[in-house]
């Protein structure tokens, strides 16, 4: 199985060392100037990490990473840069990051930690596309579908749902139909299961 270590640099000197350091032990590597190039770029199937600058123009590594997230990708970020503040550093772990290296980045340090986030990769491919199609099936609800989930695995039945959204009982249920479809779900627990891989948070009071 191949594995790829996505690179996202605005400097095209970093970009070469890495393509040079990474190719060298056989990894593929696609390498990216900036971060609009990389979320534009169709992210292959198959294990991979991403080694990410943080300072760029336009969006920053976490912007990226905020993006992935969104989008349902769960790919072992390595974060460089070269002003390793220690809020840089807390902010860099909050956002998940598997390691944050400053640079200029020692050669050892690189290759180990692309290689334990390729490992981390491989183990998670299965829940990691799993969770990638349960957010694009979320993506398709429509904003009233997308309500009706969030009340329904709240453990509102179809009537309060009706009552909170002002309509009525039958529509209710067909857009709570829909939502099941949607998200492929056989149950009221399944849909609830999946809200809580794709870490959707339901504050309104029970």
């Amino acid at each position: 199985m191949n594995h790829i270590v996505y690179v996202v640099d605005d400097d095209q000197s970093v970009i070469s060392a890495l393509n040079n350091l990474l190719s060298s032990v056989n990894y593929d590597v696609i390498p990216f100037s900036s971060p609009q190039e990389f979320l534009a770029y169709n992210i292959n199937p198959t294990p991979c990490c991403l080694v990410l600058d943080i300072n760029m123009p336009g969006a920053d590594g976490f912007d990226v990473v905020k993006t992935l997230n969104a989008r349902g990708y769960s790919i072992p970020t390595i974060f460089l840069t070269g002003f390793g503040t220690i809020p840089v550093t807390v902010k860099a772990m909050k956002t998940g990051a598997y390691e944050f290296l400053t640079k200029p980045v020692d050669p050892d340090r690189i290759l180990e930690a692309v290689a334990e986030a390729l490992r981390i990769s491989e183990e998670n491919m299965t829940s990691s596309q799993e969770k990638l199609e349960m957010t694009s099936r979320h993506q398709t609800l429509t904003p009233r579908e997308s309500e009706v989930m969030m009340l329904a695995i709240s453990g509102l039945l179809n009537k309060q749902i009706a009552a909170e959204m002002g309509i009525s009982e039958i529509t209710a249920k067909v857009h709570k139909r829909r939502v099941m479809d949607k998200m492929n779900a056989r149950s009221l627990s399944d849909l609830v299961r999946t809200a809580e891989r794709l870490n959707i948070l339901n504050n309104r009071r029970r």
